[in-house]
């Protein structure tokens, strides 16, 4: 026990976060003045892959938010999607649950008001929550430092600011489900998952999602490993406005596998209703929105896996 501690607590240590806290925060955010305005999406996702930290997905919200809502909440607001490819297959052997945070995303705003430029991202704790993977496995340790050494790159003279969010839930942190494909005559998973993903992104855009990216991993102990990132606009939009560290958290991830050794494939994704917790969501509206948001992709699933 002792060692496990001495491991896990080093962890913290070489990533440059304090464990004198009481709880370790599942959200981290790195922050820098930004007062000459060099600083922008872009040079972070330059300086994000010059790390070996891949950015896929960058986008401009504010850009959306103004068109669809006709009024933004904040100076800059961007949502992006990044992997270290690698390393996550370095852990896909050993914890499929690592496409519940494949990709990882983040948020990149200002603050005008300090003129400051902000990037929210799961913390090692914050990865290690949510898929259940020790927080002592050193390739789950190297992806956090991967993103602490892009941070810092992004960033120069950057710090970590306090972060005082709830890191407890009494709902379950993950949404999961189960399907055994029924394969017809010359058909294989990959034919029956391909069928079942077409209906499922069919489902998607009626409801509001949207599918910023999806990714096909390959590895020799998978018939097949697919994840999607997914948002909602109007779940993030409101949450944003005096959350603006959700982007930790949305997009989202949905995973969707089958082990060769196995009969079943699995479909999960972070319950997204732990946002409210999570961030201390208190205004209702919002609130409703983010259950609304679970609840209707829940629905989708329960329905194609019955």
């Amino acid at each position: 026990m002792k060692k496990i501690l001495k491991v896990f607590i080093g962890a913290f240590l070489v990533l440059g976060v304090s464990v004198c806290a009481a709880e370790i925060q599942n959200i981290q955010i790195f922050s820098v003045d930004n007062t000459k305005g060099t600083i922008n999406a872009k040079s972070i996702e330059k300086a994000f892959n010059a790390s070996g930290v891949v950015v896929d997905v960058n986008n401009d919200m504010n850009s959306i938010f103004s068109k669809r809502y006709g009024k933004v909440h904040h100076k800059n607001y961007n949502l992006a999607i990044f992997t270290n490819p690698k390393l996550v297959s370095k852990l896909m052997k050993k914890y499929p649950s690592i496409g519940l945070i494949t990709p990882l995303s983040m948020s990149i705003y200002e603050d005008a008001a300090k003129n400051t430029i902000n990037i929210s991202t799961l913390s090692l704790a914050g990865m290690a929550r949510v898929t259940k993977i020790p927080v002592t496995d050193p390739d789950l340790i190297e992806y956090a430092k991967a993103v602490d050494t892009a941070l810092h790159k992004a960033l120069p003279n950057g710090k970590y600011l306090s972060v005082n969010h709830n890191t407890k839930s009494s709902k379950p942190l993950t949404t999961e489900f189960a399907i055994e494909f029924e394969l017809e005559d010359g058909d294989t998973y990959v034919d029956a998952k391909d069928s079942f993903e077409e209906e499922f992104e069919s489902e998607l855009g009626p409801v509001g999602f949207l599918i910023p990216k999806s990714y096909k991993l390959q590895h020799d102990d998978y018939d097949f490993f697919d994840t999607y990132s997914i948002i909602r606009f109007n779940a993030i939009y409101p949450v944003s406005k005096n959350h603006p560290d959700a982007g930790a958290y949305a997009p989202f991830s949905v995973v969707i596998y089958k082990k060769k050794d196995e009969k079943e494939a699995h479909i999960a994704f972070p319950s997204i209703e732990n946002w409210i917790s999570d961030l201390d969501i208190r205004d209702e509206a919002t609130a409703k929105a983010v259950r609304e948001t679970h609840g209707k992709i829940k629905t989708i699933l329960e329905e194609l896996t019955e």
